[in-house]
């Protein structure tokens, strides 16, 4: 299997029909960097090729799971085509960038083979779009996922909530950012199965054992079949709404506030003041404030 530089891929070591995919950026909380979605899929393409693979369990190095995109430097970055305030806005560049994105997460639910989600600790934003691609999840009693970029600043792009939850409960989520722990993923139906953190990777080993004695061809016919289903409910049209919602939601008024406030500020206390509940500012208010701001710093 080959290197990759932002996670791992390798046979596990009691069972190699069983792939083990690691990100390993365990200093960042194996955060989304530049690369790594790309990684993702090249990752999964090597299983998709390999006719040893029967079953892949996605999991993170260090403390936890995923922690979604890298804000920390992506979100102060200036030439990224998908933060254009220095210029006119392309909303087709960003749609572009960001759909390549999802592409690559969609990679592990493409891929023939089963997938299964091993979280501990956090799959938060961009994190929990990988975990709810995958196509079974596994949790930590103590874990939890969630994406709080839906108070401000996101749109989960993969529009997975929905399928994974139903409506109601997707509303919630997204509504109100709230991360929700393991025990209430499995009650609402979201996680497979949730178990003590100490007996997870058994419990993740123990499922992908079970269906790596499964034939690869029935194993790609039934996920295609349940696949078929989502895609006739409107999955792909489902994405590109929320794909092109999500560069909305970082270019209007209160989009713009949130990058103006975690320039001035510093991104740790403009994600502190989204995840508080405080009323975030909208319409006027906020361009009022990205004036004022604006103007402190020079510009």
């Amino acid at each position: 299997m080959p290197d990759f530089k932002t996670l791992t891929l390798t046979p596990d070591a009691r069972n190699p029909r069983i792939a083990r995919l690691m990100f390993n950026r365990p200093e960042r909380m194996n955060a989304i960097g530049d690369g790594m979605l790309e990684e993702l899929r090249q990752a999964v393409e090597t299983c998709e090729r390999d006719p040893q693979v029967h079953v892949i369990i996605v999991e993170g190095a260090g403390k936890g799971f995923c922690g979604g995109y890298d804000l920390n430097s992506a979100g102060q970055r200036t030439d990224h085509p998908c933060l254009q305030e220095g210029h006119p806005w392309d909303p087709m560049d960003d749609y572009a960038t960001m759909k390549s994105y999802t592409n690559d997460i969609m990679s592990l639910w493409r891929c023939s083979k089963p997938t299964i989600a091993k979280v501990h600790g956090h799959a938060v934003g961009g994190g929990s779009d990988i975990a709810l691609c995958c196509d079974m999840l596994l949790m930590a009693e103590d874990a939890y996922i969630g994406y709080m970029p839906t108070r401000v600043w996101g749109c989960p792009t993969t529009a997975m909530w929905t399928y994974r939850l139903g409506p109601a409960r997707a509303k919630q989520v997204m509504f109100t950012g709230n991360k929700i722990d393991g025990k209430t993923a499995a009650a609402w139906g979201l996680a497979n199965e949730t178990v003590p953190a100490a007996e997870l990777d058994d419990a993740a080993f123990h499922l992908a054992e079970r269906i790596s004695g499964v034939p690869r061809s029935h194993l790609a016919m039934h996920k295609m079949v349940v696949n078929q289903v989502m895609l006739t409910m409107g999955l792909e049209q489902s994405q590109m709404m929320a794909t092109v919602f999500d560069g909305i939601t970082r270019h209007n008024p209160e989009g713009l506030w949130f990058r103006r406030y975690a320039e001035a500020s510093g991104f740790k206390a403009a994600v502190q003041w989204r995840d508080s509940g405080r009323p975030i500012p909208e319409g006027n208010e906020a361009r009022e404030l990205i004036a004022e701001m604006n103007r402190a710093r020079g510009t």
